[in-house]
């Protein structure tokens, strides 16, 4: 069956692997991407909405239905923010779209990028790890056909892609000549923007026996 799927922070680094990685696989039919703002890039799998406001769906929700998985990689940092302004992207326009999207689509599965660190107890010292964690347990609560929540640690950008973060561009630049020693010495330790789409699409027409992946498992799961 070819897969019908929605990308969510696409104009991001991780969310621009995934959507690469969409549009080179045989088993993905159509990428519908929601951005706040355009990739402005075309392909024949392509449709792109762009919507200001997550909060309120109810103007796309028509557009929204027909599709097997939602690829959520939009988020933000949480540097100098609140908890109460950071849980407000982080977790409830989370669930929101979710939600929403799980009354179009009820066999639907939904991926989620949280962070390596995440704080599946809640009651955790780092803020932004305990609302990642609470967002992690209500997304397995809902009624998905499948969720998978993605940990990754450090993701190296592949294909050219950069981070819409100037710090994070310039770490990679720094970083790039040590990556093939770094693979060696921890092989398991590190994934890229390749594999993270590809585990992705894996998840949907493979399934993975666990719903929290780290690295490894997303390194696992993208060579199947």
């Amino acid at each position: 069956m070819k897969l019908n799927v929605i990308i969510t922070g696409a104009t991001g680094m991780v969310g621009k692997g995934v959507l690469l990685e969409c549009l080179e696989s045989p088993d993905i039919e159509s990428v519908l991407l929601i951005n706040r703002r355009s990739i402005e890039m075309e392909h024949d799998k392509l449709k792109e909405i762009v919507h200001k406001d997550f909060y309120d769906l109810s103007t796309i929700e028509e557009q929204l239905k027909g599709y097997n998985a939602c690829f959520f990689c939009l988020g933000v940092s949480a540097y100098r923010m609140s908890e109460e302004d950071y849980t407000k992207i982080t977790h409830d326009l989370t669930l929101h779209f979710a939600d929403t999207l799980l009354n179009l689509n009820p066999q639907m599965t939904f991926c989620y990028v949280s962070g390596q660190g995440t704080d599946g107890t809640e009651k955790g010292r780092m803020m932004w790890a305990r609302v990642k964690g609470k967002t992690e347990n209500d997304l397995l609560a809902m009624p998905f056909k499948k969720a998978y929540m993605f940990r990754p640690g450090f993701i190296q950008p592949m294909k050219g892609i950069k981070s819409s973060t100037k710090m994070y561009n310039t770490m990679y630049s720094i970083i790039k000549p040590l990556m093939p020693l770094l693979r060696f010495l921890f092989p398991k330790s590190i994934t890229n923007t390749d594999r993270v789409g590809k585990a992705m699409i894996n998840s949907v027409t493979i399934g993975y026996d666990k719903t929290h992946l780290d690295n490894q498992d997303i390194n696992q799961l993208a060579a199947c």
